[in-house]
């Protein structure tokens, strides 16, 4: 029984192959498809990227299901991604244009609808990220991106109460320690 646990099924060139092969098409179908789907925008883009891994468990694993070839196949996993985070840290160039570009999706407090399009984001998606950032409606956002890497930016138009008071905070505390350091030099003035 523990024999057959790490019996190979599959030859372990092929172990390694499956998922290199399989990593490098989801990157690249990922790209091609938008930044929506690592966005998580709704219930189906989620659907979406846990049915993609299971769709490609079978193509990564193939025949085997022995320990170690799931151990060969996440290792090869874990190497072809740091493998290829090394090659694009070094060449920033080829990073940018795989990675694609921003898309604004808000200025100065309206909706580039054109950018929705392209992104294929509805007002609702948008309305959603904007309310778990704690804004009401676009009016209230200076500048609103989708990142590449499917992270929103957003920038607001005004400071929130929390930044105001947080800036009366400050305000204070640079008082106070004026003060301070005021009352101090007289009290080593008056001493003898």
């Amino acid at each position: 029984m523990i024999g057959s646990m790490f019996h190979l099924g599959l030859p372990v060139f092929e172990k390694i192959l499956r998922p290199v092969i399989v990593y490098l098409c989801l990157i690249i179908f990922l790209r091609l498809f938008g930044k929506r789907e690592l966005a998580q925008l709704n219930p189906f883009d989620l659907v979406v990227l846990l049915s993609l891994s299971n769709t490609v468990q079978n193509a990564i694993i193939g025949d085997d299901n022995s320990v170690t070839g799931g151990i060969i196949g996440a290792f090869s996993l874990l190497a072809i991604n740091w493998l290829l985070m090394r090659f694009l840290f070094h060449f920033p160039r080829v990073d940018r244009s795989f990675q694609g570009s921003q898309a604004v999706l808000i200025r100065h407090g309206q909706l580039d609808r054109a950018a929705m399009q392209r992104e294929t984001l509805t007002e609702v998606d948008l309305l959603s990220v904007l309310h778990r950032q704690g804004f009401d409606n676009p009016s209230e956002v200076e500048r609103c991106v989708l990142e590449p890497n499917g992270t929103f930016y957003i920038e607001s138009k005004k400071p929130t109460s929390d930044d105001s008071q947080r800036a009366e905070i400050r305000e204070m505390l640079r008082a106070l320690t004026a003060e301070v350091q005021s009352l101090k030099a007289q009290l080593a003035a008056d001493r003898p």
